[in-house]
């Protein structure tokens, strides 16, 4: 098992309407064990938590938030105000089921980028390769995937 290294420090949570937890601690299990310092805010995490997290780490990789039931559009409609003030300044990562229904459009991807997220996910296999890009386009040590 990886040191983990806070460099390398990820805010993970759950959407404030989501309670859904396996996959959160999952991720952080797998996350610590590639040798990331996870700050884990749990489920029904609301934005401003994500912030307070953001801003008493100020060296945050990534912020990570998971949702599965389709709601993140309302749970993230004071992300952008977040940014705006300087509270949450790293890249923001969202994944999960992101709409209502199996069908997901790309109307929907746009609003998500309109509220402030910088990535999201379609494949939970695809985070340890953007964190290892966030890393490199902030100009600090990768870590090899998972």
């Amino acid at each position: 098992m990886n040191t983990p290294d806070q460099s390398r420090r990820i805010i993970l949570g759950v959407a404030a309407s989501d309670a859904h937890a396996v996959a959160n601690q999952l991720i952080a299990h797998d996350l610590r064990a590639l040798g990331y310092d996870v700050v884990n805010l749990g489920t029904c995490t609301p934005i401003e938590e994500f912030a307070r997290a953001a801003e008493t780490h100020p060296e945050t990789l990534a912020v990570l938030i998971g949702s599965v039931i389709g709601h993140v559009h309302e749970d993230l409609r004071e992300l952008k105000s977040a940014q705006r003030a300087g509270r949450i300044t790293c890249p923001v990562v969202v994944g999960g089921n992101l709409s209502v229904g199996a069908a997901k459009s790309a109307d929907s991807l746009e609003r998500l980028r309109q509220l402030g997220v910088d990535y999201i996910l379609s494949d939970l296999d695809e985070l340890p390769a953007l964190l290892v890009e966030i890393a490199r386009l902030r100009s600090l040590p990768v870590r090899s995937a998972w």
